[in-house]
């Protein structure tokens, strides 16, 4: 068992979990209120704030800025996004293929960015490792080399086994992808780092302030957030609240709140690293149904992650990132697969966190005009990146500018919502039971991709 669960997440470990900031102390009226502390936030104030200094922002936090997924997850700095699929189904192969493009090129802007504010989010580009560990898993390997490469040439490099083996020693590997879009971060760092950045440029941040409703404008009143301490009106409202999305009024079944949880080793000695061939820090992943994501940290531990519990009853979110003691078993095994060398190694933290799933597995960006209410979200776990894209497109679209941003093919992009419950919850469970069921079937020496894992892929929109 790990010796700390919870406690928000490992990132905040060394420097301890951050006291809230001043709450907001009345009504207020702003040009632009933002709903959330996280990424999606914290950027879109930022830009915002660099193209029109003049701007009255606020930002309401309901605990501190990086309390949700952006001071909780893995630290993937890459250029996956989700839904780019259905989107070059439904609006063309040319228009993903932009966001794509705009999506690689986020990392540097992310990373660029952090440099030019001095924000230090232990940041190396090592890019992305995705290892396959059984011929099922090798298949859609090849299939994911083969559809990356139709968005570009030069955008990932399929690796043998002996060539993944030297930048990632996993037992077992078949084979690799590598793409050079992809850094490590200590995505707390960050997130806090963005937060007193953007509070210097005169964003007022407003921590410990729950909201209850986000209420649409009115040909007699504008768009409103509601709190316990008073009620912010602006020209627009801006909901950037991704997996906590549920617990706002009347948005119960706009996102689902899946959950994702993790593990970090003990720091590891330098014969271990020297004996994975660790040495480029990339990020890895694997092409199981039931997927693992891990990174190296800046003091040589393992920080792997994976679903463990997907879904809480009725939409519900944790209690200050506790896991279960079977999501940690679970973690520890993937672990131990992996890296046998690092059997005995210690846990010294668990935490979990829940990530904005729209019912199409689509992220979107919108602003309604009419109603002066906008949103960005329903990363699917994709959203460290993505997140930094949303901002810069929320930006424009506040702004009124045509610009490419504003053409992606996610802004306006229409969702529908989940089912009510208890059909919600039996889904996501029934679906993550088969996911699990096909990677057992896979790892046992099934020679194809399980027929089980295909019919969840078609049930639950994951295609």
């Amino acid at each position: 068992m790990a010796a700390v669960n919870g406690e928000v997440s490992f990132w905040y470990a060394a420097g301890g979990v951050p006291r809230p900031g001043p709450a907001l102390a009345g009504d207020a009226d702003v040009d632009v209120c933002i709903v959330g502390g996280g990424y999606t936030g914290l950027w879109t104030a930022y830009y915002l704030k660099k193209a029109d200094p003049s701007l009255r922002i606020a930002l309401l936090e309901r605990r501190f800025c990086g309390y949700g997924a952006s001071g909780r997850n893995g630290g993937w700095l890459y250029n996956g996004f989700a839904g780019r699929g259905a989107f070059a189904r439904r609006y063309g192969h040319g228009r993903a293929a932009a966001m794509q493009r705009l999506m690689d090129e986020a990392v540097g802007e992310v990373v660029g960015t952090a440099a030019a504010e001095r924000i230090d989010a232990d940041v190396v580009r090592g890019g992305v490792l995705e290892v396959a560990r059984s011929r099922p898993q090798l298949e859609r390997l090849k299939a994911y080399v083969a559809a990356e490469r139709g968005f570009g040439d030069g955008r990932v490099e399929e690796l043998t086994a002996q060539e993944a083996a030297a930048r990632v020693d996993v037992a077992g590997t078949l084979g690799g992808a590598w793409s050079p879009y992809g850094a490590r971060i200590q995505p707390a760092k960050l997130v806090r780092g963005l937060a007193e950045v953007v509070a210097r440029m005169g964003v007022a941040v407003h921590e410990g302030t729950p909201v209850a409703a986000v209420l649409p404008g009115t040909r007699h009143r504008r768009p409103r957030a509601v709190t316990p301490y008073g009620t912010v009106t602006a020209e627009h409202v801006l909901r950037a609240t991704e997996g906590f999305t549920a617990g706002l009024r009347g948005e119960r079944r706009t996102w689902l709140p899946m959950n994702s949880a993790m593990v970090a080793t003990e720091p590891l000695p330098a014969e271990f690293w020297a004996g994975a061939n660790w040495q480029g820090r990339e990020v890895l992943g694997d092409f199981a149904h039931a997927y693992m994501y891990a990174q190296r940290t800046a003091d040589d531990r393992i920080a792997l992650g994976g679903r463990g519990v997907p879904y809480r009853f009725g939409s519900r979110t944790d209690s200050d990132g506790s896991t279960q003691v079977e999501t940690v078993r679970q973690l520890r095994r993937i672990l131990d697969r992996f890296f046998p060398a690092a059997a005995r190694a210690r846990i010294d933290h668990a935490w979990a966190g829940v990530l904005g799933v729209p019912r199409d597995w689509c992220a979107t960006v919108e602003l309604d005009r009419l109603s002066g209410l906008g949103w960005a979200g329903g990363y699917v776990g994709s959203g460290v990146t993505t997140a930094n894209l949303a901002g810069r497109t929320l930006c424009d679209l506040v702004l009124g500018r045509d610009t490419e941003l504003t053409g992606l093919p996610w802004v306006g992009h229409t969702v529908r919502r989940w089912e009510p419950e208890p059909l919600r919850w039996l889904g996501v469970q029934a679906m993550y039971a088969a996911y699990h069921a096909a990677d057992r079937q896979e790892a046992a020496g099934r020679a194809t991709t399980s027929p089980i894992a295909r019919v969840a892929d078609l049930v639950s929109g994951r295609h």
